[in-house]
């Protein structure tokens, strides 16, 4: 039990790594050889936890997913009326926006994935199951808005669920490019939310 939870921290610690290499350099940089001296392990550590650049890459996908996770769950307590599913909505499509400079490097790293699934299949899974957890969640809480009052009863959840993510996902190319600041995003999100309400 003890080496195996000592392989998990180490595969993390490799995950960290790989994430600032991605953020900083781009998919080509995020060699093994650089990921291994930037975790500050030897290059067998590296291997012995993944034996690909491709297995390595998928995992800091999960990683990345995870912290954008967590940072949604820790955002929604401090909405001014976490019942409401609209609140909550707004939020956790803010939270995966680039606003601040952790999220910005989130960004950085998610465009990398997002060119390199172009043209790998593999790494287009992964990143497809993490896009269909996103609209599933954005389509619980619009239905959720909806029963209670506060989102347009004739809207589809689904189709309004999948419009939400191509929204951000625009908004974080143009945050990353400078086109937009953190406040206009923000407006254009609450602009869009709006949108859905009930009248």
């Amino acid at each position: 039990m003890p080496r195996q939870v000592d392989h998990d921290s180490r595969r993390r610690q490799i995950a960290r790594a790989v994430f600032d290499l991605i953020s900083e350099r781009g998919m080509d940089g995020a060699t093994l050889r650089d990921a291994a001296a930037r975790a500050g392990v030897s290059m067998g550590a590296v291997q012995r936890c993944f034996s690909t650049k491709e297995q390595m890459v998928a995992f800091v996908m999960e990683y990345m997913n995870q912290r954008i996770t967590e940072r949604v769950q820790a955002e929604i307590p401090d909405t001014a009326d976490p019942a409401t599913a609209m609140t909550t909505l707004e939020h956790t499509l803010a939270a995966t926006l680039a606003l601040d400079q952790p999220s910005l490097a989130e960004g950085r790293v998610w465009l990398a994935f997002t060119a390199q699934s172009a043209i790998d299949s593999a790494l287009a899974a992964v990143q497809s199951e993490q896009y269909a957890g996103l609209a599933k969640l954005i389509a619980v809480l619009i239905s959720a808005a909806q029963t209670h009052g506060h989102a347009d009863p004739d809207l589809d959840a689904h189709q309004e669920a999948e419009a939400l993510i191509t929204l951000t996902d625009g908004l974080n190319i143009q945050l990353l490019l400078g086109r937009h600041t953190p406040d206009s995003a923000r407006t254009a999100l609450h602009h869009r939310l709006d949108a859905l309400r009930s009248n």
